[in-house]
């Protein structure tokens, strides 16, 4: 995502719910240069089967439906998008320095209406769609391809996967869309978006599979088909159908510079969907598994700095107290390497298997600690034992030395220093007083005024004690050195390499 940024600095991701006034009421057409400019991007040089994409949009297009909600007053106008999702992913694009795009004019209704899309996938009528198009609704409206239009209730939603479950009473069985299987989706795949963009009726619009697997930092669940496929403001819950026509994934959100598609939508895998969707349907909620750690990647740095022969796994950066994770005997500086017999390569697979796992069931935990493998016993809590959920943040840069030579200044943690910094009495470890701009540990990211609590895993109490650890590992051969570095109150590992001197 570096380089979208970079080259589109005001763009935004945000949910493809369509909000609007209440006098603009639902189907309202947006003709601004903004929206227009979307019909510009369409998809060249994808050639259906057999000339013709017909057959499958004749076969899909009557299990698609609108979805209108009527928002709370509470909940309108706390959102400049209009969904929880939106403030996911504004967040993320903060911490990267880029701003999201603004709102829609004609928001000031205290009952805004939202748009979006679902589809059919049983003929009694249960419909799926995402959970920020319903979220805050009073009211909820289902309008079906012949235009018959009818009230729905909410069977189920999940923030987390932003999935939800409705369901209408049709006096006729609906036509329904089948699922298909998204993990056999590869890149350039022809693909079909099919919802209402805008409000302006039922759209289908042709692409290709981009990229498979985006992590945007928006949940655990993250793992988004990234398609080209031309989707807008309303598409949010509608289907993305393979050339069988089966459903592979779910269309959720854009990346926009200017509010109108520019090829750069995501949807949520249809293998993904269909589990959390089928246990909605069931119990009307889903209670993800819950750790309580905050954990980082392992980089080669890291690895190096603590022997672990391949840069794989989650570190651990912190336990909070009182957590599953605490109560199994999980550390800071442990790097997690396996759950419940299965392999953790990164930290996005953790996050991901432990959000799966139901809340109460014991399951084995495999970390690296002291240079060797440890097997550990946790029972799983539930989220709503806490709300810190596994976070994947990036630290350290690498880079080749072989000489103990980092940059940094060092100062004691005095009884003066703990109180300008409010810090608890009890605090230990080394503030760094300064960086060289030239050496290693300034590239890394580590700041005066940081305070550095371990090294290589070992507490320290002084500055001395980080000056004697430092050295000591540049002097039995490591190339790094790894570094518990707290910030604002909160502690993140970095593995900074050595320099020449």
């Amino acid at each position: 995502m570096s380089s979208i940024l970079q080259k589109h600095r005001t763009a935004a991701l945000v949910g493809a719910a369509l909000i609007v006034g209440a006098a603009s009421l639902p189907f309202a057409l947006d003709t601004s240069s903004a929206h227009a400019s979307a019909a510009s991007d369409a998809v060249a040089g994808v050639v259906a089967p057999h000339g013709s994409f017909a057959p499958i949009v004749s076969a899909d297009k009557p299990a698609v439906v609108t979805i209108t909600t009527t928002m709370k007053a509470s909940d309108a106008g706390s959102d400049d998008n209009g969904s929880p999702l939106d403030d996911q992913f504004r967040q993320f694009f903060q911490n990267h320095g880029r701003m999201p795009q603004q709102a829609p004019e004609g928001r000031s209704s205290p009952h805004p209406k939202a748009l979006g899309s679902g589809f059919v996938i049983s003929a009694d009528g249960v419909i799926v769609t995402n959970n920020h198009v319903i979220q805050g609704a009073s009211d909820i409206k289902v309008t079906l391809d012949d235009g018959t239009e009818l009230p729905a209730k909410l069977l189920g939603a999940d923030p987390k996967s932003d999935l939800a479950v409705i369901k209408v009473q049709s006096p006729k069985p609906l036509a329904t869309i089948a699922w298909g299987d998204s993990d056999n989706l590869k890149l350039g795949d022809q693909i079909l978006a099919i919802g209402n963009p805008f409000g302006i009726g039922t759209t289908v619009t042709a692409g290709i599979v981009s990229a498979r697997g985006r992590d945007l930092h928006s949940g655990p669940y993250d793992d988004f088909i990234q398609i080209d496929a031309p989707i807008n403001h309303g598409n949010s819950g509608g289907p993305l159908v393979d050339s069988s026509g089966a459903v592979v994934g779910i269309n959720t959100a854009i990346y926009s510079p200017n509010g109108g598609s520019v090829g750069v939508g995501f949807a949520i895998p249809s293998d993904q969907a269909k589990a959390i969707v089928a246990k909605l349907e069931k119990n009307g909620s889903i209670d993800h598994g819950f750790l309580g750690v905050q954990i980082q990647p392992v980089t080669s740095d890291v690895a190096d700095a603590v022997g672990l022969s391949h840069p794989e796994g989650a570190l651990v950066a912190e336990v909070s107290d009182g957590t599953p994770a605490a109560d199994g005997g999980v550390k800071s500086g442990d790097i997690i390497t396996g759950l419940g017999g299965q392999a953790i390569k990164a930290p996005r697979d953790l996050t991901r298997l432990v959000a799966d796992l139901s809340p109460g069931s014991m399951k084995s935990l495999t970390v690296w600690r002291d240079g060797k493998t440890v097997d550990l016993s946790v029972t799983v809590g539930g989220s709503d034992i806490g709300q810190k959920q596994a976070a994947a943040g990036e630290n350290g840069q690498a880079h080749e030395a072989n000489q103990p030579s980092i940059g940094i200044g060092l100062a004691d943690l005095t009884p003066d220093a703990r109180q300008s910094l409010n810090l608890p009495t009890g605090a230990t470890g080394a503030i760094v007083a300064s960086v060289n701009p030239d050496k290693p540990a300034a590239a890394s990211g580590i700041q005066p005024g940081d305070i550095i609590v371990s090294v290589n895993q070992q507490p320290t109490r002084s500055a001395k004690d980080v000056q004697t650890a430092v050295a000591a590992a540049g002097k039995s051969g490591r190339k790094s050195v790894l570094l518990l570095v707290e910030r604002a109150g909160t502690k993140t590992f970095v593995a900074v390499p050595f320099a020449a001197a």
